[in-house]
C-alpha cells in the first residue's frame, strides 16, 4: 500500500484540487498566459515597465497548493496529472534560461541550480601512469 492509499484508507489528507488533468491544464496555462508575477524594470530615461517572472513558487500558489512540495507531491501521485506539471516546470525553467541571454543573469543561475543545473568543470586526463613505483630511502633502493 502506498502513501496515498494509507492517506485515503485513514480519511486524511486534502481533497483533489483538480478533479480532471483538463481542469488542472487550464489552470496552468491561465498562469502562462496572464503571469500575474512581475518584475518592474527601469530603463535610463526614467520609464519604467513590467516583465512577467514566472517561478515555480508562483505556479504552485496560482494553483493553490500549500508548498511547492505540495504540487510536487501531486505530481508524483497523480500519473494522469505528472505530464502537465512536468511541461509547466519545463516552461518555467526555459524563462530561467532565456534570462541568461537577455538579462541579468544572477538569478537565474540560482534558479536553475535549484533546478538541478550544475557549474561543471571537467578534467581528462590521458597518458601513461606508471603502474610500479620504486622507493629510495637515504639513497638505497627499497624492495
Amino acid at each position: 500500500m502506498d502513501k496515498q492509499d494509507k492517506i485515503k484508507k485513514r480519511g486524511r489528507g486534502q481533497p483533489a484540487k483538480y478533479q480532471t488533468p483538463e481542469e488542472l491544464k487550464k489552470a496552468i496555462d491561465i498562469y502562462i498566459e496572464d503571469c500575474p508575477d512581475f518584475t518592474t524594470k527601469h530603463t535610463s530615461e526614467g520609464t519604467s515597465y513590467k516583465v512577467h517572472t514566472p517561478t515555480i513558487a508562483g505556479l504552485a500558489y496560482f494553483l493553490g497548493f500549500a508548498t511547492r512540495q505540495s504540487m510536487y507531491d501531486y505530481e508524483k501521485a497523480k500519473e494522469e496529472y505528472s505530464y502537465i506539471i512536468m511541461r509547466a516546470r519545463l516552461w518555467i525553467e526555459k524563462n530561467y534560461e532565456q534570462n541568461l541571454v537577455f538579462n541579468g543573469a544572477t538569478g537565474s543561475i540560482f534558479a536553475l541550480k535549484n533546478m538541478g543545473w550544475r557549474d561543471k568543470t571537467e578534467v581528462d586526463v590521458t597518458g601513461d601512469v606508471p603502474t610500479a613505483f620504486t622507493f629510495i630511502i637515504n639513497g638505497e633502493k627499497q624492495k
